[in-house]
């Protein structure tokens, strides 16, 4: 594979791409019933399912209070943008614990040449990333199943899988080494400096946010990823005719992605309103678990229009 590719940022930043986006701080707990099929965030909301996807960390892959999981940059740091990047509200929190001993084998094993961090200081050179395939920007993977499964259906397209959870990162890892998966990799840290900072105009074949965190309570809906200005900024960095895809189980955050996705002009529905969910889409098992429950999943796909 690949080496991690980058050039110098100095001018990272296009002069008019959209400002930062309130995208979201540390996640509440989901009221009763939990949405089921919150891939992205499935580790607070079912962490038991995290720790039987990877077994019971032990001493030899959590470190203790206060030192790095993995020093000297042989995995994903705990704060890649670090203090050089602006404060504000987001839409995750990093959660580096029950990292089992095969996940963190995995990531520091892989993550060289895998992996990257979102420093906010360095463009990524896409085509040398993934070996010139068009790429996918997947936001949140979750335990990272759904991706693999993706990546295994369409070999020709890279995709580039955005988490901050490193159980994850080091589950999809290790689910694309077992598979002979040559097609994916990680970035670590917060998507819209990885949108803003380190991504080129128009270098996107597709973007991808699955089950995002919904932030029901409306004092939290500032927190949601979907919003006008995070679609505003995504869009720069689409190629013409990228598709948008988005997912959810929560009937008002579909509503507001349908508001914000019609309202951006640079793109177009595919369909009157809501759209089947497509066969390249994986029915995960916490989807399917709010499918057994009576939650309404909502796929929505949108194309970039041409300039």
């Amino acid at each position: 594979m690949s080496e991690n590719p980058t050039t110098p940022a100095t001018a990272a930043a296009e002069p008019d791409a959209p400002g930062a986006v309130a995208a979201a701080a540390a996640p509440q707990a989901s009221p009763t019933p939990e949405p089921a099929a919150r891939e992205a965030n499935a580790r607070e909301a079912h962490p038991q399912e995290a720790r039987s996807l990877g077994a019971t960390a032990v001493s030899a892959a959590t470190p203790r209070r206060g030192e790095p999981m993995f020093p000297d940059g042989t995995g994903p740091a705990a704060d890649p943008a670090g203090s050089h990047h602006e404060r504000r509200i987001r839409s995750f929190q990093p959660r580096r614990s029950r990292v089992s001993p095969t996940q963190a084998d995995a990531l520091r094993r892989l993550w060289p040449t895998w992996g990257l961090d979102i420093d906010g200081l360095s463009r990524i050179d896409l085509d040398a990333f993934f070996d010139g395939l068009p790429v996918v920007l997947e936001i949140g993977f979750g335990m990272g199943e759904a991706t693999a499964q993706m990546a295994a259906a369409d070999p020709d397209t890279g995709i580039l899988g955005c988490d901050v959870h490193t159980p994850g990162q080091g589950n999809l890892f290790g689910l694309a080494e077992r598979n002979g998966l040559s097609n994916i990799r990680v970035a670590n840290g917060d998507a819209i400096i990885l949108l803003r900072e380190m991504l080129a105009p128009g270098s996107l074949a597709g973007l991808r946010v699955y089950f995002p965190d919904p932030w029901p309570k409306k004092r939290h809906h500032k927190r949601r990823l979907v919003q006008p200005e995070f679609i505003a900024l995504a869009t720069t960095r689409l190629a013409p005719g990228a598709l948008v895809h988005c997912a959810t189980d929560w009937e008002p955050y579909a509503e507001q992605m349908l508001e914000v996705l019609s309202a951006e002009p640079t793109l177009e529905n595919l369909y009157p309103g809501y759209a089947p969910r497509p066969d390249f889409r994986p029915l995960t098992k916490f989807e399917g678990q709010g499918l057994d429950k009576g939650h309404v999943v909502h796929d929505l796909l949108f194309r970039r229009r041409d300039a």
